[in-house]
């Protein structure tokens, strides 16, 4: 913890799982598992009855206060035991009426310090484990995707698809997706973030299929398109574009490089192509207990990549009443360049015509 912070409290589940051990999940929203609260000499995790035993379990580290009252009376009361003059929150996950509430339990003698992404710039650093991890969900993807394309076929639905995909993921290991499977096809596969539907697969479009697995706790992130029997001439245009932006990018990766920049090493060949403005998403994210995480490959956010972070490339072109394209790997940023983790080859080799 930085030397001028006397206390952090720790409400994201993956920070909170990242420090502590902790993996239960919020219900909801408005509806928390438990916090930590981390001093300069002690570290607690409050939680409630339902996960009392889970905690006294996974957090070994902690000092396990369970409270009945409600979660921001626990923290007030430790606050005051001890006297904490600042307190650090994470505000990009605390929600107006926790933080009022919390203000009101701790007082006016306590001033609540907005801490921006301390744990996520910490997380977005991968150790060897967490890369082990990270790449067996990755492998379990793979072979879940290469069963599933084989199961595709003209008349099949998108939630079929969906739902096939993700049974597989199980059987292969995974405690489940890391999100909700994408499926889309024809003219929803235009829609970067489609929820399959009970629309027929048909001939000759496009099918945008994202998915992920999670492997203790560790999530992958991949994308491929397909296309069911010929392609037509504008289908082949986007995705050499996509896939030659894919691959430019990749082989520019290095630590020291601006996030910005690599964002710009893929977009200046689709704009190039023509197709700058349906390219509208940023490059990549991180991926680690998170599916979306730091650090964003994004003109909108540059910061230098580092070792260790485990990133997405996955350029995408849509094309609005007609179909699209996006093509997704993971990388490893090494002391050097970068690594691709990915093992499949499902990629079309579409000479120009």
């Amino acid at each position: 913890m930085e030397a001028q912070l006397p206390a952090l409290l720790v409400s994201r589940p993956e920070n909170r799982n990242y420090l502590s051990g902790f993996t239960a999940e919020d219900p909801q929203l408005d509806e928390s598992s438990g916090c930590l609260l981390i001093t300069q000499r002690r570290q607690f995790l409050l939680t409630d009855f339902r996960y009392a035993v889970q905690a006294r379990k996974e957090a070994v580290d902690f000092q396990i206060e369970v409270y009945r009252q409600g979660q921001a009376q626990a923290v007030g009361r430790l606050v005051k035991r001890f006297r904490l003059r600042r307190l650090g929150f994470e505000e990009s996950h605390l929600t107006v009426h926790a933080h009022r509430l919390l203000v009101k339990e701790i007082g006016q003698k306590t001033e609540m310090i907005a801490e921006p992404g301390l744990v996520e710039k910490m997380r977005a650093i991968k150790d060897p484990g967490e890369i082990r991890l990270i790449t067996q969900a990755l492998r379990i993807t793979e072979k879940s995707l290469h069963q599933t394309i084989a199961f595709i076929q003209p008349g099949r639905t998108e939630l079929e698809v969906a739902d096939y995909l993700e049974k597989n993921m199980l059987q292969l290991g995974a405690e489940g997706p890391a999100f909700p499977s994408i499926v889309a096809s024809g003219p929803n596969a235009a829609l970067p973030h489609a929820v399959p539907t009970k629309k027929r697969i048909r001939t000759g479009e496009t099918v945008v299929i994202d998915c992920g697995a999670k492997y203790q706790g560790y999530c992958a992130d991949l994308s491929r398109t397909i296309v069911l029997g010929g392609a037509r001439p504008w289908i082949r245009k986007i995705y050499r574009l996509v896939r030659q932006a894919q691959i430019a990018a990749i082989r520019g990766l290095r630590p020291g490089l601006g996030s910005d920049q690599a964002d710009a090493l893929a977009r200046e060949i689709i704009e190039t192509g023509g197709f700058g403005p349906q390219f509208g998403h940023a490059l990549g994210h991180g991926v680690g207990l998170a599916t979306h995480e730091a650090p964003s490959l994004s003109k909108f956010r540059p910061a230098p990549l580092q070792p260790g972070m485990i990133v997405t490339v996955e350029p995408g072109i849509y094309l609005e009443g007609r179909g699209g394209v996006r093509l997704e790997e993971m990388v490893l940023i090494t002391e050097k360049d970068a690594r691709l983790l990915n093992r499949d080859k499902h990629f079309y080799d579409w000479t120009e015509n």
